[in-house]
């Protein structure tokens, strides 16, 4: 089926997207849900290439692992594990059995115990040896620092609690960059490590105790720990009655919704975190239930499917015109690249197609003046994922929306019609003439006839956060269905790891240069030279 798709993205080439579009098109390439609209109109994609992208989703057993996912099933099989980050927003839905067990009760009363600290915390129970808690400083990497960092910039509105820092970066100058402002006695800092023996941000949570130290008696007491390593979260100094777990069903980059959100509870507060936790289980709800031509996940990922597999589209951008969605991109990044990122599928064999595709992005209008250049003019076709609000939050810049959502769907336009040489010249022709009239007008040709998707919501609210995050956690989750690999593990991210601890004794002189390649030898024999 992959090479009927692949012929169908060849055909579809010189398709006019301009031509397809048609309010009856409109009306059956979009998908309404969850108070939010998906357009995929302004796409090569046909109802032949749909039909087919659908047909593939039932070759592939889309709806058993759909089930077997939400049903606990191990689908993580190279760690036999299930998935159930969808559990951790199981507000309303009842049961969630694993092993017999009914994995509900140690979630919400994880859950009740998060809010009763971050009560605390906010209200002034909890305080610092100096008073009243004003700064906390979450201290992880990847999806223990992603997310809560994403999520607390786009609640930014919400935001009524303690200001909140994230430190993720080994080099010193992330941690010192952070804590040189802030008030030790009364900053609380959270360690995010489900082992609490990752190398960057246990090195990072040394840093910040010796820091605390300085001047307060008893530094360990204004820790928490997100991890499951209560033994060594002890050794560190860190009560139990600040420890909160979760467990190996949670994949780092699926795990705000959980304890890893900490940071953002206090931020907002627990009315306004279980809002977005309401939001994304009414996503998982809508993604269980529609159809698959009326589910906004799948055709988000048949989109994407399209693209990539089927366009030979290798990158993907993602362009939120909303500025506080800043990171957004950066988290997808991880969720699609860490996810599927993958050459071989369950069987251990080697793809037939491509994996994932490369994701990059920045919010609108920023990117205008920077990289939308080479996505109007460029020789490669880049897919662009467009979103934005019906609705922010400044009343007094009612204006300044309005032309936020002009630009936003001005980008749509302009990638799909373009300019003609012609057109082109009409707009210069009274500047130039001849020769130079061609030759200037070429540079202003548009070619047009890109692709672009446009996701639209009525107010960027924690219940609508939630929607858009699970909604994208689903994509990839259907994407690594039809490409028939583990979404859920990332073992390629262990062998640079391994590297790294073998080579600090190397850096360090400890240990001689015997053993590496001649590059890497040299490399470090000059950093040495040069005060490393």
């Amino acid at each position: 089926m992959w090479s009927d798709l692949a012929r169908m993205g060849k055909e579809a080439e010189g398709r006019s997207i301009k031509g397809l579009i048609s309010p009856e098109r409109v009306a059956t390439f979009s998908v309404d849900a969850c108070d939010m609209r998906f357009d995929y109109s302004k796409t090569t994609m046909d109802p032949a290439a749909r039909d087919h992208l659908l047909a593939m989703c039932d070759k592939a057993g889309l709806e058993d692992k759909r089930r077997a996912m939400f049903g606990a099933e191990p689908i993580n099989e190279t760690e036999n594990r299930a998935v159930l980050h969808t559990a951790l927003r199981n507000l309303d839905g009842g049961a969630v059995m694993l092993d017999e067990r009914d994995v509900m009760p140690k979630v919400l009363g994880t859950l009740a115990r998060m809010e009763g600290f971050a009560r605390a915390v906010r209200e002034g129970n909890f305080r610092g040896e100096g008073g009243t808690i004003t700064d906390v400083v979450n201290i992880g990497i990847g999806g223990s620092d992603l997310g809560p960092a994403m999520a607390t910039l786009a609640l930014a509105p919400y935001h009524d609690g303690p200001n909140c820092h994230f430190v993720s970066n080994v080099d010193g100058a992330h941690i010192a960059d952070v804590l040189g402002p802030l008030d030790p006695t009364r900053t609380l800092i959270i360690v995010a490590s489900k082992t609490f023996t990752t190398i960057e941000t246990m090195t990072n949570a040394a840093t910040a105790k010796a820091w605390m130290a300085e001047r307060v008696r008893d530094p360990s007491a204004q820790f928490a720990a997100l991890s499951t390593a209560q033994d060594k979260t002890s050794a560190f100094g860190i009560a139990e009655t600040r420890v909160f777990g979760f467990e190996d069903w949670v994949g780092g980059r699926y795990s705000m919704w959980g304890p890893i959100g900490l940071s953002l509870l206090i931020a907002i507060g627990p009315e306004a975190f279980r809002a977005f936790l309401r939001g994304a289980e009414a996503m998982d709800n809508h993604f269980r239930a529609a159809e698959p031509a009326q589910n906004m996940p799948v055709m988000l990922a048949l989109a994407g499917i399209w693209h990539n597999q089927g366009c030979g589209h290798a990158t993907r951008a993602v362009l939120p015109y909303e500025q506080r969605l800043s990171r957004l991109p950066a988290y997808l990044q991880q969720l699609e690249m860490e996810s599927n990122g993958k050459r071989v599928s369950m069987d251990g064999k080697d793809l037939a197609v491509d994996s994932g595709p490369v994701v990059w992005g920045e919010p609108g209008t920023n990117g205008q003046h920077a990289f939308y250049q080479l996505i109007h003019q460029g020789t490669r076709v880049v897919p662009c994922e467009f979103m934005v609000g019906a609705e922010g939050f400044e009343e007094e810049l009612p204006h300044q929306h309005r032309l936020l959502i002009a630009n936003c769907l001005a980008q749509a336009e302009a990638l799909m019609k373009g300019r003609t040489l012609d057109e082109a010249k009409d707009l210069i022709r009274d500047q130039f003439k001849g020769d130079e009239l061609e030759r200037q007008a070429r540079h202003r040709v548009f070619p047009g006839n890109r692709p672009s998707t446009m996701l639209l919501y009525p107010k960027l609210t924690p219940e609508t956060f939630g929607k858009i995050v699970a909604l994208y956690e689903h994509r990839v989750f259907v994407e690594g269905v039809l490409l028939g690999i583990n979404s859920f593990d990332q073992w390629g991210v262990e062998l640079g790891k391994e590297l790294a601890k073998a080579l600090e004794p190397v850096v360090s002189g400890e240990q001689g240069t015997d053993g590496k390649d001649a590059s890497t030898a040299t490399l470090v024999e000059w950093l040495q030279k040069n005060g490393a």
